[in-house]
C-alpha cells in the first residue's frame, strides 16, 4: 500500500495550491517534505499555465517547524560528521526558501494554525500571509540553542521592523493571529472555514495582471532593500523595456486605442 504525499497537489483555474500532509506530526518539515517541496516548486515555476501558488496545512496545524526526528538523528550522529552534515542540510533548507522567494507569480500562505520556526519561515518566504483565526507564529529556535535557519532573519525584519523582529526572535513568544496582522507578520485575518476562499480570492487579484510586468517587477522588489536608488532604476530600465515587447503590453495598447476610437475612454 502506497504511503500518502507528503504534499498534496492542486491545480484550479490556474492556481496551485500545495497542502503539507503530514497531519499526525502537525506538517512538521522534514527532509523528504522538503524534497517534495522543491520537486513541486520547481514543476509550478516550469508551468505557464499557472498564475499563484497558495501553500497551506492539512489537519489543525500549517506546519510545526523541523521534524524532532531529524533533530534526534542528529543527537546520536557522530559528532566528527555533525558540522559538515548540518551545513550540507542548510543548503536544502535554503534553496527551498530561495525558490519560494524567487517564484515569478504571487505565491500566499494560508495559514490554518501554528506555524513555528521553519513553519514561520515557509510563511514569509511567501509574497502574502493570511492567517486563520487560530493561526499563530512563532520563532522559538533561541529557546533550543539555534539561530533562525528557514529565512526569518531576513523575512521578518522585512515585514516587522529590526527591534521588532528581534524581540520576537530572542523571546520565541508566540503570536495570535490579530497581532500577527497588526504587526504585519500576517496580512489579513480569515474565519478558518473561510481561509482557503479567502487565499484564493487574493491569489485571483493578485495574479489578474501582466504575468511579464508581476515577474518582473517581483524580481526586483524582493530585493530593493539591498539595492541603491540608481539600481533600482537601472533593473527598472531593462524590465521595461522587456514588457514593451511583451504580448500583455501590446494587447492591452491595441485594446485601449481601439476603445479610444469607439468613444469608450
Amino acid at each position: 500500500m502506497s504511503q500518502p504525499a507528503l504534499i498534496e497537489y492542486k491545480q484550479e483555474n490556474g492556481i496551485a495550491i500545495l497542502t503539507l500532509n503530514r497531519p499526525e506530526k502537525r506538517n512538521a518539515m522534514s527532509d523528504a517534505m522538503r524534497a517534495e517541496l522543491v520537486e513541486m516548486l520547481i514543476s509550478v515555476r516550469k508551468n505557464p499555465g499557472i498564475r499563484a501558488l497558495i501553500i497551506t496545512g492539512s489537519g489543525k496545524g500549517f506546519c510545526a517547524g523541523g521534524d524532532i526526528a531529524g533533530m534526534k538523528s542528529r543527537m546520536d550522529a557522530d559528532p566528527a560528521t555533525v558540522g559538515f552534515n548540518g551545513w550540507e542540510r542548510q543548503q536544502g533548507v535554503h534553496y527551498a526558501a530561495a525558490l519560494l522567494l524567487n517564484l515569478p507569480i504571487p505565491t500566499i500562505a494560508a495559514v490554518n494554525g501554528s506555524a513555528a520556526g521553519l513553519g514561520a519561515d515557509l510563511a514569509l518566504s511567501c509574497d502574502f500571509v493570511i492567517a486563520s483565526d487560530t493561526a499563530s507564529f512563532s520563532w522559538a529556535y533561541i529557546a533550543r540553542g539555534l539561530v533562525p535557519d528557514g529565512g526569518g532573519m531576513y523575512f521578518l525584519p522585512r515585514r516587522v521592523g529590526l527591534a521588532r523582529a528581534k524581540a520576537l526572535i530572542f523571546s520565541g513568544r508566540k503570536v495570535a493571529a490579530e497581532e500577527a496582522v497588526a504587526l504585519g507578520i500576517a496580512d489579513q485575518n480569515c474565519a478558518g472555514d473561510s481561509l482557503l476562499k479567502c487565499a484564493v480570492d487574493m491569489a485571483d487579484e493578485m495574479s489578474s495582471g501582466s504575468r511579464t510586468a508581476i515577474a518582473l517587477t517581483k524580481s526586483i522588489i524582493n530585493h530593493s532593500y539591498e539595492m541603491s536608488d540608481s539600481q533600482v532604476f537601472a533593473e527598472g530600465s531593462k524590465a521595461q523595456g522587456i514588457c514593451y515587447t511583451s504580448s500583455e503590453h501590446r494587447a492591452s495598447v491595441q485594446g485601449f486605442l481601439e476603445r479610444s476610437k469607439e468613444g469608450a475612454v
